[in-house]
């Protein structure tokens, strides 16, 4: 019997068919908008993190975008100029030549020499650091007509802040390592150890807060074995808290003679609160901190947004803290910039779709006006300032971005 019979040729296997009528292919037009995205090295608050990774930039340059990275812009992040190279970046020598970009995404707010690059049209993606931005920065701003987004009012369709959620996470975990160490003889605390010894009670930590750094340095906190105070207005994140912790913890509503009672036994403060437009509310006043033993901590994660604490003052990772009525401050901005390689994946990751939506509309105008997360963020349009809490801090003349936005259409 022939073993052969009725089987194809291996040679026929792959020529079959070549030569039979193709089915007729149209030229598609291609419908993502190819753009400049520069990526400039980090300069200030002494920041580590770099806005976007090696992996992302591939995501990026296969949907045609060019990105243009600041030479040794992602050394602190342990990301070489080789590694953004060899994902499709261009490395520039030269700032100027990042800051010609169409999208400017940087991990810090400009400075004024930065912003001095700006022209009309472009776009910047950075956090607004509201005890770092001044009047002559937002006129700034206005006056170069750049459309400016805040990353930490950039809002998800369920109306969470996506960047400040995955960075709220990481302060959270990295806040109680921090008043561990602030916490021990060396660094000048009252030398105690956070959880406690046999026969020795544990350090009490209060924190002002339940949102998302208040749950991850709560489970923290009562994993190295601290006695946890939580504080919030909002009585369901409360519930929510105990329910993902697991066990009954002492809550309370910002009662400021509770808090302060609180306070006065504290070992470690954690101010958590988070405002969704303007500057955070000051729950702890500076006679509370006065009442607080000497070399207790207090570690405000707010200050990004003004602090919710009176005596707090924005510091550096080069100068992270300061002593105020003999208790330690730390008031770092930027405290996931500890752990830079971590933090700078997370925010890219989020970035990137952005930069890919913005591509797919083809205009900034069109993303702005059918996502209202994104516009959420914007607070500066074409010369207008869009965000009510600025224009009454500064006294410019606030304008609403959809009414903007519609008039452009």
């Amino acid at each position: 019997m022939d073993e052969n019979k009725g089987k194809t040729p291996f040679s026929s296997f792959f020529t079959e068919g070549q030569f039979a009528t193709q089915t007729e292919k149209l030229a598609v037009m291609d419908k993502t908008q190819s753009l400049s995205i520069g990526i400039p090295k980090e300069t200030t608050l002494a920041e580590n993190r770099v806005a976007l990774v090696p992996n992302s930039i591939r995501s990026l340059a296969g949907y045609d975008h060019n990105v243009i990275v600041e030479k040794e812009a992602g050394l602190k992040s342990h990301f070489t100029d080789m590694n953004f190279s060899d994902a499709g970046a261009e490395i520039a020598n030269d700032r100027k030549r990042v800051f010609e970009s169409d999208i400017i995404v940087k991990i810090t707010p400009p400075t004024m020499e930065e912003l001095q690059y700006f022209k009309p049209g472009q776009t910047l993606i950075a956090p607004l650091h509201l005890p770092y931005i001044t009047d002559e920065y937002i006129r700034t701003l206005l006056k170069k007509k750049v459309t400016a987004i805040a990353m930490e009012y950039l809002q998800a369709e369920n109306g969470s802040f996506p960047i400040v959620r995955v960075m709220s996470e990481l302060a959270g975990m990295c806040v109680i390592n921090v008043a561990s160490e602030l916490l021990s003889e060396p660094s000048g605390g009252r030398g105690v150890l956070l959880g406690g010894v046999s026969g020795v009670p544990p350090a009490k930590v209060v924190i002002l807060g339940a949102g998302v750094v208040g749950e991850f340095a709560t489970k923290a906190a009562l994993g190295l074995g601290a006695s946890v105070r939580i504080f919030d207005n909002d009585i369901s994140k409360l519930m929510r808290i105990q329910s993902l912790v697991g066990q009954s913890l002492h809550t309370s509503t910002f009662n400021p003679v509770y808090l302060g009672y609180q306070l006065m036994s504290a070992d470690v403060l954690i101010g958590a609160v988070h405002s969704d437009l303007g500057r955070t509310p000051i729950y702890v006043t500076e006679s509370m901190v006065e009442k607080m033993k000497e070399g207790s901590v207090i570690i405000d994660v707010s200050i990004d947004q003004g602090g919710c604490v009176e005596t707090s003052k924005m510091t550096t990772l080069d100068k992270p803290t300061f002593k105020e009525h003999g208790v330690i401050h730390y008031c770092v901005p930027n405290i996931p910039s500890r752990v830079p390689r971590t933090a700078s994946v997370a925010i890219s990751n989020i970035i990137t779709g952005i930069l890919i939506k913005i591509g797919q509309s083809q205009s900034m105008d069109g993303l702005l006006y059918y996502d209202k997360g994104i516009r959420h963020g914007v607070y500066t349009f074409k010369g207008c300032l869009t965000n009510k809490y600025l224009g009454k801090r500064f006294g410019i003349q606030y304008r609403d971005i959809g009414l903007l936005l519609t008039s452009n259409f």
